[in-house]
């Protein structure tokens, strides 16, 4: 289900009371709502996270790790998922059947997972099949629906994250000729180029026109990259590069995979947000960085790291609209749902779309 799908719903809103809330009486009533459930309750917070929501997490990181911590915590009832629909989604996939998903705020969504949806995708992937016959192997990223994740699954693919997409792009020309990469184009092609396959030989199919883009002759296609994006990530430009070269010289930039390719061409490095946070770690004591990634993690490395000098590739870059939907008073609210016995906002995804996204995750888990 697209977060356009849940909006379409009839919604349950936050009680009015929850904003007239002091933080620090919120906060108060989380900690005994925490200590109340103990091992029963389970928060995962994703990175892109505010910190008022962060500090309640019992783990941080991407949204894979997040559901695969989320399903090992096997004594755990109620999994409240800070981060965005798909990502709820993967972790109702991955845990039990007695164990309740709840995403605080269901506007929490993804406009890149948003990109590509069931029915555009079959649509796609039926005029492919037309023009390449059966030589294609569709990859989706981990942001992506559900029905994606299945559609991909049923049809022999699977799932990459931005740590594994070079692994999972070579495993994928070992079983087809040609891949359909959903739904980011820029981690596609970012991909495939370090991979050593041309600029030239890569298409983009857009699903809106409904049209494939290439120039040339179209048995040299190896890579579809499906026409979506992070609205975050690509605001991310070459000007940016060029503003912190001149201003900041010595310092290095290091920006995420889903940026531009132009982008990714012009930084000193790039690499899933694990990777980004684990080189500022390592980095040395009065370094200077960069960043090309969401404002939160942003400015969430620069207040752990005060002997390193760090900035945002962007001045101007927002937090994701969406990440932001999940606040203390959501999380609260979430919470006392669950003391008063309420299934308000759980994540269920049905059973055979839930079978055939194993399908998708578990070829990736295994290589």
């Amino acid at each position: 289900m697209s977060i356009l799908d849940v909006l379409k719903q009839p919604a349950i809103t936050l009680p009015d009371h929850y904003r007239n809330m002091s933080k620090e009486e919120m906060e108060r009533r989380v900690i005994e709502i925490k200590d109340m459930l103990g091992e029963e309750l389970f928060i995962p917070g994703h990175h892109y996270q505010k910190d008022e929501v962060i500090q309640f997490a019992d783990a941080v990181g991407d949204s894979l790790q997040l559901a695969q911590v989320s399903a090992q915590n096997k004594k755990a009832k109620h999994i409240v998922f800070c981060g965005v629909h798909f990502m709820a989604e993967t972790a109702d996939i991955l845990t039990s059947e007695d164990q309740m998903v709840i995403l605080p705020d269901m506007r929490a969504g993804c406009s890149m997972a948003d990109m590509a949806n069931i029915h555009q995708t079959e649509r796609a992937w039926e005029e492919l099949q037309r023009l390449f016959g059966d030589t294609i192997l569709p990859l989706t990223y981990v942001n992506s629906t559900a029905a994606i994740k299945a559609f991909v699954g049923r049809n022999g693919g699977a799932t990459v994250t931005s740590s594994n997409a070079h692994n999972m792009v070579k495993w994928s020309f070992t079983q087809k000729e040609r891949i359909l990469f959903l739904p980011d184009q820029h981690l596609g092609r970012n991909t495939a180029h370090d991979l050593g396959i041309p600029l030239e030989d890569m298409a983009v199919w857009d699903p809106i026109q409904h049209t494939l883009e290439f120039e040339g002759p179209i048995d040299r296609v190896k890579v579809i990259l499906w026409k979506g994006h992070c609205s975050v990530h690509e605001n991310f430009t070459v000007k940016n590069i060029e503003d912190v070269r001149r201003t900041y010289p010595d310092m290095k930039i290091i920006v995420h995979p889903e940026c531009r390719r132009e982008v990714v061409a012009l930084s000193d490095d790039n690499g899933s947000t694990k990777y980004i946070i684990d080189q500022i770690e390592q980095a040395a004591p009065g370094s200077s960085w960069a960043i090309g990634t969401e404002m939160n993690l942003v400015n969430r490395l620069i207040q752990r790291h005060k002997d390193k000098d760090i900035i945002s590739l962007n001045p101007n870059m927002c937090p994701c609209l969406t990440m932001n939907r999940i606040d203390l008073p959501h999380l609260l609210w979430s919470l006392e749902n669950i003391v008063d016995g309420s299934k308000v906002n759980q994540i269920q995804v049905n059973p055979d779309t839930s079978q055939e996204a194993l399908l998708a995750l578990d070829r990736m888990l295994m290589r």
